[in-house]
Formats: C-alpha cells, structure tokens, sequence
C-alpha cells in the first residue's frame, strides 16, 4: 500500500502531466510543491533530487521550470529569509552575456539595479527572481528583485529551438530597480548551496534521461508484444542504458548522502566560468583526498550526469531510428527538449576546473 508521500508524489505527477504546456498551471503547481519539500543539505537532499528528477521525467519543461523556483526558495533561505513567508513565483538569473552588464548601485532609497541581464527564462511570468550583478567593490553578489516593477522591461526573445518552446529565455532590462541583497560579495557563489543547486539540474538532467529509457524499454516491449522481438543490438543499446542510469543514479544517491553528512567540505571554488561555474578565488589542498570541496564533486557530477544523458540520447536514438521522432509527439518534444536542457553543461570549460582542482589534490584517487 502506498506511503502518504508515494501518494502526495504520485498525484503530483498526475498534475504535473496533465499541465503539459501550459506555464502558468505549472508554475502553481511548483509555488504548491515547494511548500511540502525538502530544501538541500538538510538530511533529505537524496528526496529532493529525486522529486525533481521525478517531475522531469514527467515533463522536460516543467522540471525547467520547477527547478529555479525551488533552488531561488533554497538561496533566500540559507541567506536568511524564512521560507514561509516567501509569496509568488521565483527565478534564478545568474548568467553573464557579451556586451550586457547588471550593475547594482547604492542610492537614496537603497541598492537600485541598471543594465541588462541575458538569459532570464520566465521572466514575463515570474513575480521575483534571486539575480547577481555586478557592485561597487569589483565583484559579484546576489540580489532578491521584484520583476512588476516599472523598471523592469522583458524583452520577447526570438526563440526558434525545437526544444523547451514553452520556456523562452531573453534578455531583461533594468532601470533604477530596488534590490534587496542577499549575503556579501561573492557568497552567493562561495556558499556551498551554489554546488548544491548545480547538482539539482543534473537530476532533472538525469529525470529527462529516464523517461527516454523508458520511452525506449516500452517501444522494445510494445514490439515483443506484436511478434517482434529485439535483436542483439537493440538488447545491447537497452543493456548500456541501463547501466549508465543506474550508475549516475546510485552517484546522485551517494553525494546527497554526503551532503547531508556533512562529508563534503568548503563550498569554495576557482575564479573561472560564471552562473553556476565559478566566480571566486580560492587556495586548492595539497593532499589527495583531504578537505575535499563540494564544488569539485559538483563538477564530478554534473560531468558525469551530463556524459550519461547525451550517450542515451544517442543511444535511444540511434536504436528507435526517425519515426517515433517524426510522429511520436511525447517522445519529440522530450528528445528535443533534453537536448537543449542538458547543454547547460559547459563540457571541456567544466573538466578544465575539475583538471585543476585535480592537480591541487582535490581527487579520490
């Protein structure tokens, strides 16, 4: 019989597939979720990854858009806030782009945000959002922004991707926006949260990677069924598939354990990447296996999570050919949205910061 949990889950993902593409209902059912769930590194991280994952298995698109409401309740909370007396929609807007720069300055009323931000998915249905911007000091810090304030102008990005349709992400506008900072200079980007949150996306990444496993198993098994069995390449492709999944979910399984052991260390990491990939200075260890930071296992995740997704993409792919991605509207849009989703990964730029943690001792072998 199922627990209350398993219920409350299952009913959840009820609701969440019957919102398909439709952003608004999925942001209610995200703003209800998030009143229920765990928040990370605090003995139940394993559960909400693996509700996150759950939810991204259901849909690419709603995990996309679950995630950055839930990792902007977590910063406000570990800055402080109380998470219950936090109303509306959120989004996270971290990223950086060529020839665009936020900048928060102090005035008479307080901290006002000007400039311009790339990448703000949601941004014309969202109420608030966690941003960073640049301050006085040189570097960056984050900043909680009411987005209906007048300042605020959304731009209608021109999106032609297949995937994540629904989820536009363009450019933002500020001028003369009040802010409310959350933590000093750099905390936003030092705090081991930041690590925690990265790893939060590759267990939707790893969500959209199940569902095409299954997509796969159930298109083999549906075959069987009509006289058709699968031959060796087809058990073969299933066989890696799941071996890959299972290996990244009992890695995602084991980190958060660690998390919440309090066996990962400082929160610390190098000054190369942006967003979620680095921001700060940092001194590296001399030892193997010593003082090892969560942001170095961050990296070993979100690679390996990342590697995972696109081999059985490639792999389902490959196996199930053109005509499910031609006239299998579920099966499209997940493949298509994944493909997008997971490019958040920033590849060789992430290995480059694992490679030089590595050489300072950060390794487990």
């Amino acid at each position: 019989m199922p627990s209350g949990h398993d219920t409350a889950l299952e009913s959840l993902l009820d609701a969440v597939a019957s919102a398909v593409g439709d952003v608004p209902a999925l942001l209610t059912l995200a703003r209800e979720a998030a009143r229920a769930w765990p928040q990370p590194g605090r003995g139940s991280t394993a559960e909400l990854w693996e509700l996150l994952a759950s939810v991204t298995a259901v849909d690419v698109a709603a995990g996309r858009i679950f995630e950055p409401h839930l990792d902007a309740l977590a910063i406000l909370a570990q800055s402080g806030r109380n998470p219950g007396s936090i109303e509306g929609a959120w989004g996270v807007f971290a990223a950086e782009g060529p020839g665009e720069k936020l900048e928060a300055k102090a005035g008479d009323g307080g901290i006002l945000l000007s400039g311009s931000k790339p990448w703000c998915s949601l941004a014309p249905l969202l109420d608030y959002a966690v941003i960073t911007a640049h301050t006085g000091t040189g570097g960056r810090a984050a900043f909680a922004v009411d987005l209906h304030h007048p300042g605020v102008t959304c731009e209608e990005p021109a999106w032609i991707a297949r995937g994540l349709q629904e989820i536009p992400s363009g450019t933002v506008h500020f001028n003369q926006v009040p802010a409310g900072q959350l933590g000093d200079d750099g905390w936003y980007f030092n705090r081991p949260g930041f690590a925690w949150g990265g790893m939060g996306v590759a267990a939707c990444w790893l969500g959209g990677a199940v569902a095409v496993a299954r997509d796969y198993a159930d298109a083999l098994r549906g075959a069987s069924e009509r006289g058709r069995e699968p031959d060796q390449v087809a058990l073969a492709g299933l066989g890696e598939t799941d071996r890959i999944l299972s290996s990244s979910l009992q890695y995602l399984a084991r980190t958060a354990a660690l998390i919440d052991d309090g066996g990962l260390g400082r929160g610390d990491q190098p000054a190369l990447g942006g967003d979620r990939h680095g921001a700060a200075n940092r001194s590296g260890t001399d030892h193997p296996g010593t003082d090892r930071s969560v942001w170095s296992e961050a990296l070993r995740v979100r690679g390996t999570v990342a590697a995972a997704v696109e081999r059985v993409l490639s792999l389902v792919s490959r196996n199930r050919g053109p005509g499910p991605l031609a006239f299998d509207e579920p099966y499209a849009k997940r493949m298509a949205d994944l493909e997008l989703y997971v490019r958040q990964h920033h590849a060789q730029r992430d290995d480059a910061q694992l490679g030089a943690l590595t050489l300072k001792g950060e390794r487990l072998w």
